[in-house]
């Protein structure tokens, strides 16, 4: 339940004190921050399972989409609600992320002026283990929306003859994130190379389709099944997060029967508030007991 109050002649949500709520994040579609920080309470039941406890990188936009917007993935002066937490890093150190565990660390961190919240593949407490497998289907300039969905089904139809579930989400932008749940029991390496793999037969199956080469020279009248999200240290977009677009778009989960209605960019954040108040169209994700061997 969302709570908000006046103290002081300021703006209280869910404990946060939010400064300069009138500020305009999303122009042409005038939405402020307030606004901003309100969906984010609002939503924070149903996106906490997918962000709490998982390191975090953040995009914040301190004036709006309009203006420049910054990559940030370790914690600074002014962050509140969050947990900090050591990462080994490659040359024998570590380095300090962040990550969060409730309602107040997403309303805070939306009134430091985050947008967009992306999630490694695996929980803190299981940080060696990834559980989440992320597909961005990325389409060439000029293919055109139903190309991009028969690159969905084709993949959830590889997916289901390995008898893996698999779950939609649209990702605020030209294409669709397929979403795969695993329990946390692979290494980082077998996890991504499986990712890989999948995206390459998919290339080789329809390669006048399909191409799992990351450079643009690769995509000229293709869709790049993107399988790089999947490595340790990499983020995928965390469901129910906004994007850092005009129109305030959201990577939002869909009902695998909504593919050939809802387009990747259609839900803003009105609809999301809507939809988080509706019927979850991922029931059932975190019962879902599957592993890649």
């Amino acid at each position: 339940m969302v709570t908000a109050s006046k103290k002081g002649g300021g703006l209280v949500i869910d404990g946060v004190t939010v400064t300069n709520p009138g500020k305009v994040m999303f122009g042409e579609s005038g939405i402020t921050k307030e606004q901003m920080v309100r969906y984010y309470a609002q939503v924070a039941e149903r996106m906490l399972p997918y962000v709490g406890g998982r390191v975090l990188s953040i995009v914040r936009c301190p004036r709006g989409v309009g203006s420049a917007c910054f990559f940030k993935k370790h914690p600074g002066p002014g962050s509140s609600g969050i947990v900090t937490i050591d990462v080994p890093a490659s040359d024998g150190g570590t380095e300090e992320y962040f990550y969060l565990e409730s309602a107040e660390g997403l309303v805070s961190e939306a009134q430091m002026d985050t947008m967009e919240f992306h999630v490694w593949g695996s929980r803190v407490d299981e940080l060696e283990h990834p559980d989440t497998m992320v597909f961005d289907l990325d389409p060439d300039k000029g293919l055109d929306l139903e190309q991009v969905r028969r690159g969905v089904r084709d993949l959830k139809g590889l997916l289901d003859d390995l008898s893996l579930t698999s779950f939609l989400k649209t990702s605020g932008g030209k294409g669709y994130h397929v979403v795969v749940p695993f329990e946390p029991a692979s290494s980082w390496d077998a996890f991504r190379q499986f990712a890989r793999r999948m995206a390459q037969v998919m290339a080789e199956k329809w390669p006048d389709r399909y191409t799992s080469n990351v450079r643009l020279a690769k995509r000229n009248g293709k869709i790049f099944i993107d399988w790089m999200r999947n490595g340790r240290g990499a983020t995928s977009v965390a469901p129910y997060s906004l994007r850092a677009r005009q129109g305030a778009p959201v990577s939002a989960p869909l009902a695998w029967d909504e593919l050939d209605t809802v387009a990747p960019d259609a839900i803003h954040l009105e609809a999301a508030l809507a939809r988080a108040a509706s019927p979850d169209p991922w029931k059932g994700y975190f019962d879902v007991d599957q592993g890649l061997g």
